[in-house]
């Protein structure tokens, strides 16, 4: 690993490298394989229709859809793929790519034939099946409309009336003999769900002129298209003259109704009946021996589907990068660009040696390190550990080149401010359980493609740690699923005999806990009087040094950008105005803690008066300069040090204001005094030429320079001091944020604990069990699902903020874009999404 590649992004180099067409193929390929080397593109103005390779590409786009077309068709079947085990597929010649085209255009041709034939089967056997529906129910209906009995109409129903059942006798349209009219049938089947719209419509439309019978079909219907189910029903409807019966086969199409045709005669309905049961068995063996010539097809293409598909995006994605290449005719070689990080150059040139060697030819590959001032992409190298981390970061904003990486102080500080809100020894225990299940079990698990448990499955490291500090303060809090632990001995001892219900004094014994909160407090009526502030003055002291660190991060920059000057005009007065107001006080917290305020002397009376309030002390800091309350104050000589303080902090505001952008004008001036001493000495002709082709190529190499404007500097410094001076306050006054969380999730702890489990200790006996059983049932799920789930998310996001908003903003520009290497493992898994 190249040095500083924590702490910073790596050093990228643009390189130029010359391949021979010869060996083009193989040599992209192997530099796909390897994914270390973004490639520009060297033809912005050319269409990409007008590339190159268009027509290779144009290839494998048919040969992707033949692919895509197979796997549908063996999802359809229900047919397994074969995983694709070793992504690692060489770069195939011509011929083997040419062969892989005729093999998927021939097991095309074959399916497709095979799949229009067995569709087409399946479609005769859809209405055969349904015919042999209609010939069985519509002998029914003849029958009764023969004998009228249960002839079913439609007639007797108001046409204003909606609601009204559409099926009932209606005895007077009903007295007619169906042989003595002419009368007109219609047949068929309809879906279930549209019958009764289908009713309403014919008798809307023909005015009860009709009768209508229908009875459901006792099979599911299959749809050939859409391989859809649907519930049928048959129905025969019985009306007197031409043109209703065809109104009537018009409005059964439109609602999307099958009609058959169905003699009146018995004997006809009797011999087509057998005549339909024979089609249909004899349909049934060849739909067999069809599906499983089809489906024999089909596995031999899944077998390859998953190594096909593969090589083609491979093959693919090789030429699009080619089209970003430019092709020097006269030399016969690909001429490409593109950013690699300067530590793997070595490799890159190795396996380019390598591509070549391989390919038999003597010809080789050039790579050539280019000089220019163009922006490089931005690098992280990462791994399993750090790759959650570092990928918290880049959601916030990819960094500037080479400017310092968060990433790896947030290894440390984003699980230990997550813990600080999170402390519990029990709940750290379980997240880490889970957590080390992960990891030990990563290459079993990584192939779990649920969502969800990606998410947490990326960031298994992180929740490692985040359990492995919220033990640490679990310990420090002494709370353990809202329960203390008597590890060491406690400072304070209890009267020997009192009452439960009691309230007692606990007497100072001399001894100091060793590690963490005395358990004597558990419990403890005042036990919130007592942590509330020391919550919240440990989070205030956390707030300032973490923001203080981030402030000192600019330094790294600016000597890194060689700005030494932005040292004294930013980062000293921001340090200064940070320190002299809110590091003062967390030194006036610490003091005040080292300080005993309760020491009495000889005669019992207190040596000093009661601890000051630190907040009012604060306030008058600013409305009453050199002013101490009395009773409040901290030390001798307060009053001279907080006005000296006050004064730095005055002095900062303008030092920020107008420091930078005035140095930044006489910078400029100097450049432009510079340039015009330097056109003087140009009075040679061909002196001028270089001149004018070297500013040329600075503006293409560095196309994003502006130029400096002063009032427009001023105004954005302006900005940034107001908001530097006013975050200070805002940003410090987040930080309690820790001390919110973690009272509320000691709290939720204590409450889901004692409503829960410790209810049931009172009882005993079978009640007792049986309670005790479903209370820790309900304890653990609650503590799983409640406290480390959402109170962990909670704390998480929370933790998130802290380092988004209050620590990268005091350092981080991330107005960088990253490196995006050509990979083959981005490219497939991409087209699996």
């Amino acid at each position: 690993m190249p040095p500083n590649a924590l702490f910073r992004s790596e050093e990228m180099s643009l390189v130029q490298i010359y391949i021979p067409m010869e060996v083009a193929q193989p040599c992209i390929a192997e530099l796909g394989d390897l994914g270390k080397v973004q490639f520009r593109d060297l033809n912005p103005d050319v269409n990409a229709f007008q590339r190159s390779f268009v027509n290779e590409i144009r290839r494998f786009d048919e040969m992707e859809r033949q692919c895509r077309y197979f796997q549908q068709q063996i999802k359809r079947g229900g047919i397994p793929f074969r995983p694709l085990t070793n992504t690692a597929v060489r770069a195939r010649s011509t011929q083997e790519v040419d062969n892989l085209e005729e093999v998927l255009r021939e097991h095309e041709n074959r399916l497709i034939e095979m799949t229009t034939s067995y569709e087409s089967l399946q479609q005769r056997y859809l209405h055969l099946t349904e015919l042999r529906h209609v010939l069985r129910e519509t002998a029914l209906f003849f029958d009764q409309a023969e004998t009228r009995q249960d002839v079913t109409t439609i007639g007797n129903l108001n046409e204003n009336d909606d609601v009204v059942p559409l099926l009932e006798q209606d005895e007077e349209h009903a007295n007619f003999e169906l042989g003595q009219l002419s009368i007109g049938v219609v047949t068929g089947v309809i879906s279930r769900s549209r019958m009764e719209t289908f009713e309403r419509v014919l008798w809307r439309s023909l005015r009860g002129n009709l009768y209508m019978n229908s009875s459901e079909i006792d099979e599911t219907i299959v749809d050939v298209v859409n391989d859809d189910a649907d519930d049928k029903n048959v129905f025969a409807v019985f009306a007197h003259g031409r043109e209703i019966v065809n109104k009537i086969r018009k409005i059964s199409s439109s609602m999307g109704a099958t009609l058959y045709d169905i003699d009146q005669s018995e004997d006809s309905r009797r011999d087509a009946l057998l005549e339909v049961t024979s089609r249909i068995e004899d349909l049934n063996n060849v739909l067999s021996n069809t599906n499983q010539t089809r489906r024999a097809e089909l596995i031999t293409i899944s077998e390859n589907i998953n190594a096909w598909k593969t090589m083609v995006r491979k093959e693919k994605a090789i030429y699009h990068t080619m089209n970003l290449a430019n092709y020097d005719a006269g030399r016969k070689c690909l001429i490409t660009e593109g950013w690699c990080p300067s530590f793997d150059i070595p490799s890159v040139q190795f396996a380019l040696k390598e591509a070549t060697d391989a390919s038999g030819t003597s010809l080789s590959a050039i790579v050539t390190e280019l000089r220019t001032n163009k922006k490089p992409p931005t690098y992280q190298r990462t791994n399993r550990f750090t790759e959650g981390f570092q990928a918290i970061i880049d959601a916030y904003g990819i960094a500037r080149y080479r400017e310092v990486n968060p990433g790896i102080f947030t290894l440390i500080s984003f699980p230990f401010l997550f813990a600080v809100m999170f402390g519990d020894i029990g709940h750290g225990a379980l997240m880490l359980l889970a957590a080390a299940y992960m990891v030990l079990n990563e290459k079993k698990l990584q192939s779990n493609n649920g969502e969800i448990f990606k998410m947490f499955f990326s960031g298994r490291y992180m929740m490692l740690m985040m359990g492995i500090f919220s033990i640490f303060t679990g310990f420090m809090y002494n709370d353990i699923f809202s329960l203390s632990l008597s590890t060491f001995k406690s400072g304070f001892d209890w009267p020997t005999e009192y009452n439960s219900t009691d309230s007692v004094v606990g007497i100072p014994n001399g001894n100091t806990y060793a590690i963490g909160l005395d358990p004597a407090w558990h419990g403890a009526e005042n036990f919130l009087l007592f942590t509330n502030p020391y919550k919240m003055k440990q989070a205030i002291i956390l707030g300032v040094i973490h923001m203080s660190f981030a402030i000192c991060l600019n330094v790294v920059n600016h000597l890194h950008f060689k700005k030494k000057m932005f040292i004294w005009l930013e980062f000293v007065p921001q340090f200064l105005f940070m320190e002299s107001i809110f590091g003062y006080l967390v030194f006036c917290i610490m003091y005040k803690w080292s300080v005993d305020w309760y020491a009495r002397d000889a005669n019992g009376e207190l040596l000093r008066g009661q601890p000051p309030n630190l907040l009012n002390m604060l306030i008058y800091m600013f409305l009453s300069p050199g002013t101490i309350i009395p009773g409040e104050q901290l030390y001798s000589g307060q009053g001279v040090v907080q006005v000296f303080l006050l004064l730095i902090a005055v002095v900062c505001v303008p030092w920020m204001w107008f420091g930078k952008p005035y140095y930044l004008k006489k910078q400029h001036s100097m450049h432009q005094y510079e340039s015009v001493a330097d056109d003087e000495h140009v009075t040679d002709e061909e002196d001028i030429l270089d001149a004018q082709a070297s500013t040329s190529v600075s503006a293409i190499d560095d196309p994003d320079e502006e130029e400096f404007d002063f009032g427009e500097e001023m105004i954005h410094q302006t900005i940034h001091t107001i908001e530097f001076c006013l975050n200070c306050i805002s940003n410090t006054a987040s930080y309690l944020r820790l001390w919110a969380l973690s009272l509320a999730h000691a709290q939720l702890s204590s409450v889901l604990w004692d409503m829960t489990l410790k209810i049931w200790f009172n009882f005993t006996g079978v009640a007792g069990t049986l309670g005790l059983f479903v209370g820790f049932a309900a304890w653990f799920s609650l503590t799983c699902f409640i406290l480390i789930g959402m109170e962990g998310l909670s704390a998480f996001l929370h933790t998130l903020r802290l380092h988004w908003v209050e620590f990268d903003g005091k350092f981080y520009a991330a107005d960088g874009y990253g490196f995006e290497p050509f990979s083959f493992r981005s490219v497939i898994m991409e087209d699996d999404d």
